[in-house]
């Protein structure tokens, strides 16, 4: 979470901030809607720039950037969104105990020892006071120095939650360098046949670039399959069962 001129006056928070979020694929495509109209919208009646990485990761980064009314009103419409999604699948569902709205923050590693406060202390006034549940991940997010702040609870729960983990963020800035977290692209499932790594990629096996052998041609499924079937009947079955991974 990144601050200008940052200060907490009487009357409240007085500061441009930016948050990041950590959205799965169906949650991102709920908050750009049909054409993007919905983060449309959300960006006009907020007044904060709202960002979405780019690419077809399973996980997406969502900047959100403005003065604290604006990051505030855009929080509360991405938690209400998310709550008429719950609504909505619970419409055709036996499911009775309506699940809470849920966002991830992430948040600078050396900005959690504040959050959680000295034996949970911080953490358990935040979560007694906004009725939210808070939870900060014990690890850093892949290759950065950030972690996970999950916040679940009503959207309303949810907005008090967020302005007080802001206010707690402009009193104890990031501490050095931040390495930002930034999702890596899904990877197809790797098999071997033949001595030779394929990445399948709907009704083709491709030569995995990793691979030492010379890249080679596309090869169609239903060719690769015999190899598949003879190579595991042979006497490299077991070494075969083990060499199938997911990348």
């Amino acid at each position: 979470m990144n601050t200008n001129n940052g200060k907490v006056s009487e009357g409240g928070l007085n500061v441009t901030l930016t948050i990041r979020l950590l959205m799965h694929g169906k949650e991102v495509g709920s908050i750009i809607g049909k054409k993007g109209e919905t983060v449309k919208k959300m960006r006009e009646e907020s007044g904060a720039r709202i960002n979405i990485s780019e690419g077809t990761c399973p996980e997406r980064i969502v900047t959100i950037t403005g003065p604290t009314d604006a990051i505030f009103k855009a929080f509360s419409m991405i938690a209400l969104k998310f709550e008429e999604d719950i609504n909505a699948s619970m419409t055709n569902s036996s499911v009775t105990s309506k699940p809470p709205v849920t966002l991830r923050l992430v948040v600078p590693a050396s900005q959690c020892g504040s959050l959680i406060g000295k034996g949970g202390s911080k953490i358990k006034e935040i979560r007694e006071s906004t009725g939210a549940q808070v939870q900060v991940a014990g690890d850093m997010l892949p290759n950065s120095t950030e972690r996970a702040v999950t916040i679940s609870g009503t959207p309303d729960a949810i907005i008090q939650c967020v302005k007080q983990i802001c206010v707690v963020m402009l009193e104890s800035p990031p501490k050095g360098a931040t390495i930002p977290y930034r999702p890596k692209p899904a990877s197809a499932p790797i098999i071997f046949a033949g001595g030779q790594a394929f990445t399948i990629q709907g009704q083709y096996a491709i030569p995995h670039p990793d691979d030492w052998m010379p890249l080679l041609q596309p090869v169609p499924m239903n060719l690769l399959f015999p190899m598949i079937i003879y190579f595991l009947k042979s006497e490299c079955l077991g070494d075969a069962m083990q060499s199938m991974v997911h990348a």
